[in-house]
């Protein structure tokens, strides 16, 4: 316990030495106090990890100095000790957020004990909030970098479907950012202060995902040493997401239907059910609906996902959106490395236009972390971008069909546009797409009534 700051607080000095002693033995560092008006002065003034407080003190009452510490600093495990064994005393300590209550004479080694777990719970506070706010500047809504209409239309529905507590489930191939877009939907809700956990389901050996989303208890089953507290369980309250839950097992499946029909879970080893509150968004880089049909994925659980679908499209659909992703990896990554990298030059930008990224956002991130490792100059050029050569001259002949798409296209929305006398309503209904996407296609190809 090296270097974990206690107020000691106790106005009996030979009961205060003898804390002090056995504390400082285990390696605390230790402050003490008196009287309450002092110990709040030194609270206010340090920086402590823990409170060892008297219930009686010669100024006044040390569940009113609890009151006050809870005010400065509500998260600091606070221990309250008396001489009287007052059960009324110990339910309005526990009441006020103690941390525990203990009674004189004190066991050093119950102390010790109950000390070291509140160590523990403070450390674990701790480390969740510094998740929490480490989760909330990488996910946060401004955080997606996008120029595209495509993208646009993908955080529009982000952003409404956080106003909801429903289920959304995220498609798109690899690297297209999914998991951004479910941290955003988590961090513009109500649930925002509450965790936003993430299960990666492809990267667990199918053995290991039951416990790993609903818990164990130990000895549940060999390697079960000791109790564990699931993902599903972990993030009550707040957002779990599920990535690739097209690798669930139907076994897997069936539990998961039941979490969200019941809001409960059962630790592996254990018939106990514990209520949950989260919001799930799963997401899946497969076809989904083929994964039913070919009955690999449940019907009904995948109904009960598919109540918000949203649909991340690949890079290569949206290469609007590469010059600013790559400035923004520059300024991230030069400032890593602290390299001057200020930009791209025409031919380097040019090449990556050209490319389709079928790594999509991540090899792009990727690519542009290596430039900046290898970078001689202030700008990133053609030579400092791992481009393959073969794919290029793939890319070059996906230009040429591509040029055909869009001009056929084109001449589509102008003819149908034409027919409804450039009517935007009865345009969109007739193609089949949004108004939204229409006016997105007519700002691309520059479509304007007087043009004709």
């Amino acid at each position: 316990m090296k270097g974990i700051r206690v107020l000691l607080v106790e106005d009996e000095r030979s009961q205060r030495i003898l804390l002090k002693r056995i504390l400082e033995k285990e390696g605390y560092s230790v402050q003490e106090s008196e009287n309450g008006g002092e110990a709040l002065a030194l609270f206010e003034r340090g920086d402590f990890d823990l409170v060892l407080l008297d219930q009686k003190l010669p100024d006044t009452m040390g569940i009113d100095v609890l009151r006050k510490i809870r005010f400065v600093n509500p998260v600091i495990p606070v221990i309250v000790v008396t001489a009287y064994a007052n059960v009324h005393d110990a339910v309005q300590a526990m009441k006020e957020s103690a941390f525990h209550y203990l009674t004189k004479p004190i066991d050093p080694e119950e102390l010790l004990l109950v000390m070291k777990k509140a160590i523990e719970t403070l450390t674990l506070k701790r480390e969740n909030e510094e998740l929490r706010t480490s989760l909330k500047d990488r996910y946060r809504y401004e955080s997606i970098i996008y120029a595209s209409g495509r993208m646009e239309e993908v955080m529009a529905l982000a952003f409404g479907a956080s106003k909801s507590d429903a289920n959304v489930l995220i498609t798109g191939e690899s690297g297209t950012g999914k998991e951004l877009v479910a941290g955003a939907i988590h961090t513009t809700s109500a649930r925002k202060e509450k965790n936003f956990v993430i299960a990666h389901l492809a990267a667990l050996p199918e053995t290991l995902i039951e416990a790993e989303l609903f818990g164990h208890e130990k000895g549940a089953f060999t390697g079960a040493s000791t109790k564990r507290i699931g993902k599903f369980e972990f993030a009550s309250g707040g957002t779990i997401f599920l990535d690739e839950i097209g690798e669930l097992s139907r076994s897997v499946q069936v539990r998961l239907l039941r979490v969200i029909q019941e809001k409960k879970v059962v630790r592996l080893g254990s018939n106990e059910e514990i209520p949950v509150d989260l919001r799930l968004i799963c997401a899946t880089n497969k076809n989904i609906e083929e994964e039913v049909e070919r009955q690999d994925f449940r019907e009904d659980l995948y109904y009960r996902l598919n109540v918000i679908r949203i649909h991340v499209p690949p890079l290569r659909d949206r290469k609007e959106d590469i010059p600013l992703l790559v400035d923004h990896f520059i300024r991230l990554y030069s400032e890593r490395e602290n390299k001057p990298i200020h930009g791209v030059t025409d031919e380097a930008l040019k090449s990556l236009l050209k490319y389709n990224f079928p790594g999509n956002t991540r090899e792009l991130e990727n690519m542009v972390e290596r430039a900046i490792v290898f970078a001689r100059g202030e700008y990133i050029t053609r030579q400092d971008l791992p481009i393959p050569t073969a794919q290029r001259a793939v890319h070059r002949v996906g230009g040429k069909l591509r040029k055909t798409v869009e001009k056929l296209e084109k001449d589509v929305i102008l003819d149908s546009l034409g027919r409804n006398d450039w009517n935007q309503v009865k345009t969109a209904i007739e193609l089949g797409v949004s108004e939204r996407v229409l006016r997105y296609k007519m700002k691309k190809y520059r479509l304007q009534k007087q043009a004709l």
